[in-house]
């Protein structure tokens, strides 16, 4: 062999991105490497020479031996779900219909197992989960949180004696809380249908054992989402967290339940721009009474000098003191 018809030398630099695999006989610098899966033989398709055997076919089976084909033929299996327990590989026995009642059989055996009912209940309450957070329009972030909470919760069997309902509750409320997306006690009662109480009194356990801060709901987390039931424009919202803020720093206003601190400076900032709502629309989206807002409200108009500042009036060029009510 001549040294033009040498095989090149890889470079360093060939090295490094790779190695080329060609034919022992032909060795042509383009090679054409078949891989004969059925047969398992990698094959030159130049010259026929059998480069290598036993093959093994990575690819991923798109076969299907039922009856009829369906939407999704794959027998590959989907992906791990990491919060179902086992290692998922058992096989999911079908309901035919021209087996004699074979396979009915065989499913209802199946799911008389230990394993398969554990899995069973687990889905049945994310399923639970998923739509009582739909209820909420919550984010697929906070829906998975919730899950997760509610996993280890199975996994310490912290649910048994417990209202389920209520466990789930707890999970969604915490999971809310850690998604910056807070839910009051009342909010989550009127979804999941479950007490008050009996929620207080299972958030009680589960807090220390899931190892989950459940925090403070603050009025600043709920006047957007007041805001945008009520349909007010971004100005009264605005205007709502700076009377908040300016807010927290006064005396008596101090202890005063966050909900009903929202629900006035919502009120007040809706009059200050001309835009005002009534308390009663406001309390049917808050859920505060009208007594309660009038009242927190009442403090904040006392206050009122302290709160309509020269900065603020000239933040905000729209406002109007003259607009407010004394009630």
């Amino acid at each position: 062999m001549t040294d033009s018809q040498k095989a090149p030398v890889l470079s360093n630099i060939d090295e490094r991105h790779g190695v080329k695999l060609i034919c022992s006989y032909c060795r042509n610098h383009v090679p054409n490497i078949v891989e004969d899966f059925a047969s398992g033989d990698m094959v030159c398709g130049d010259c026929g020479l059998v480069l290598g055997d036993r093959i093994i076919d990575t690819r991923s089976e798109w076969r299907t031996f039922a009856d009829s084909e369906g939407d999704d033929p794959s027998r590959v299996g989907t992906v791990a779900n990491p919060l179902l327990d086992g290692d998922q590989l058992d096989t999911m026995i079908g309901r035919g219909a021209n087996d004699g009642g074979l396979s009915r059989g065989l499913n209802r055996i199946q799911g008389l197992t230990k394993e398969h009912q554990s899995d069973h209940a687990l889905v049945l309450s994310y399923r639970e989960i998923t739509a009582l957070c739909e209820a909420f329009e919550l984010p697929k972030s906070i829906v998975d949180i919730a899950k997760q909470l509610y996993k280890k919760v199975a996994d310490d069997n912290l649910q048994r004696g417990r209202n389920n309902n209520a466990v789930m509750a707890v999970c969604i409320f915490l999971a809310c809380r850690q998604g910056e997306a807070p839910r009051t006690f009342k909010e989550v009662c009127a979804v999941t249908k479950v007490g008050i109480r009996e929620i207080s009194r299972t958030l009680k356990v589960l807090k220390g054992k899931l190892s989950a801060d459940s925090g403070l709901t603050s009025s600043k987390d709920l006047i957007e989402r007041f805001c945008s039931n009520l349909k007010l424009d971004n100005e009264v919202w605005r205007v709502s967290r700076m009377l908040n803020e300016t807010a927290a720093d006064l005396d008596n206003i101090t202890g005063k339940n966050p909900m009903s601190i929202a629900s006035a400076c919502i009120f007040m900032a809706s009059q200050l721009v001309g835009n005002a709502r009534s308390t009663k629309v406001i309390s049917e989206v808050s859920g505060i009474g009208e007594s309660t807002i009038k009242a927190t409200y009442k403090i904040l108009y006392a206050s009122r000098k302290e709160l309509l500042t020269a900065e603020f009036m000239k933040h905000n060029p729209n406002v109007s003191e003259s607009n407010l009510d004394a009630l």
